[in-house]
């Protein structure tokens, strides 16, 4: 049995003196909103990910709501999404009166199927928020098309996915909006936080615009234009959103390490790994999940971890048996068999840049024992 001192945490952001040389500069400025350190910070994000225009906002959740507004989406409207995400590449649609609709997932890659995005598109469907679910990106090839022939605009969900490319390019190049987020677990962070990357300079206006309550750029202080949000990121987290980027490559390669690692020591323990990157699709490590047999109970599997000290998560449930989304829609078990196959099986292994060997060889030899 471990002590908490030694307890083996899920996450942990990598924060440097370079971070908090930042922030502090901002903090001794005075100027902690709306000031210039927003603007540089959405610079380098956009020619992080190759796209010509960057606004960052408060998270990927409020990044997800504004693409909404971007697309038009409205009451009696329809956004396809995947189930097997988080909350929020679902909420963004409900939040403007749209209706959630559910496609299944592919069992391997876990993204989106197109098959069954195909299949549920109606003449009410106004949207796709295709997600790149742990960061391996979805398959955009085939979802764009759809896109193109139903008059549908494509919403990329890339919030766990900072880094990732797809068919050469970097996720965030390929002409459609990004939403990022920069939660503490995330690849970087900037405490809360997310950003919006889009290749239309219109798109990028409106963007600004409705962040900050409507405000038109040719207004003055307290006079806005249309209906907005208080979506702003401010100076502070931007600052710190500096430091992360300035070592991202740097982030980025610790997290394929440590994933490497995992794939080495798990050789032989009887769960599956995550999928290999092939020649399209390059992930960008965001967590470390692992499926279990259908016979293994995973409750217990998790709960014997716990008391190794070892924190672990299920990840992920299916939105659509979310008990709200239950009670709304009328959702039940056996509508999206692949999804709830995948939540009742996969699990999140403590996962982060500086995760150190002896500890993976600890998490890897304490899930071979609760396996057994």
């Amino acid at each position: 049995m471990s002590t908490a001192t030694d307890r083996i945490n899920l996450s942990a952001p990598w924060i440097d003196e370079r971070d908090e040389e930042l922030v502090l500069e901002v903090l001794r400025s005075g100027w902690l909103s709306l000031g210039p350190t927003g603007p540089r910070f959405e610079s380098l994000l956009a020619d992080a990910v190759d796209a010509p225009h960057c606004a960052a906002v408060s998270s990927g959740t409020a990044g997800l709501h504004l693409c909404m507004r971007l697309a038009g989406v409205g009451p009696g409207d329809e956004v396809i999404t995947s189930p097997y995400s988080f909350v929020a590449s679902a909420n963004c649609a409900i939040y403007e009166g749209a209706t959630p609709v559910f496609a299944d997932i592919d069992p391997h890659t876990y993204n989106l199927d197109p098959d069954a995005v195909a299949a549920a598109i109606t003449p009410r469907t106004k949207a796709i928020v295709a997600v790149d679910i742990f960061g391996y990106p979805a398959e955009y090839d085939r979802l764009l098309p759809l896109c193109e022939a139903n008059g549908i605009a494509m919403i990329e969900d890339a919030c766990e996915a900072l880094g990732a490319t797809y068919k050469g390019q970097k996720l965030g190049s390929h002409g459609h909006p990004a939403v990022w987020a920069f939660y503490p677990n995330k690849q970087m962070t900037t405490g809360e936080g997310g950003a919006v990357t889009t290749h239309a300079e219109d798109e990028h206006e409106l963007l600004v615009s409705l962040r900050n309550q409507g405000r038109l750029e040719t207004s003055s202080w307290l006079q806005h234009g249309r209906l907005g949000y208080n979506y702003r990121l401010d100076d502070l987290s931007a600052a710190l959103g500096i430091g992360q980027l300035e070592k991202l490559d740097r982030i980025l390669e610790a997290r394929r390490e440590v994933a490497a690692r995992y794939g080495e020591l798990l050789a032989g323990v009887d769960v599956e790994v995550p999928l290999p990157d092939d020649e399209d699709h390059t992930r960008s490590w965001f967590v470390y999940v692992v499926k279990l047999p259908r016979e293994i109970d995973r409750d217990a599997v998790m709960a014997r971890l716990a008391d190794d000290g070892i924190a672990t998560a299920p990840y992920l449930p299916s939105i659509h048996l979310q008990s709200y989304m239950r009670e709304r829609y009328g959702f039940c078990e056996g509508m999206l068999p692949v999804s709830e196959d995948c939540s009742a099986r996969t699990m999140a292994l403590p996962f982060h840049a500086r995760l150190e060997r002896a500890d993976q060889e600890r998490v890897v030899d304490a899930l071979r024992n609760a396996l057994s």
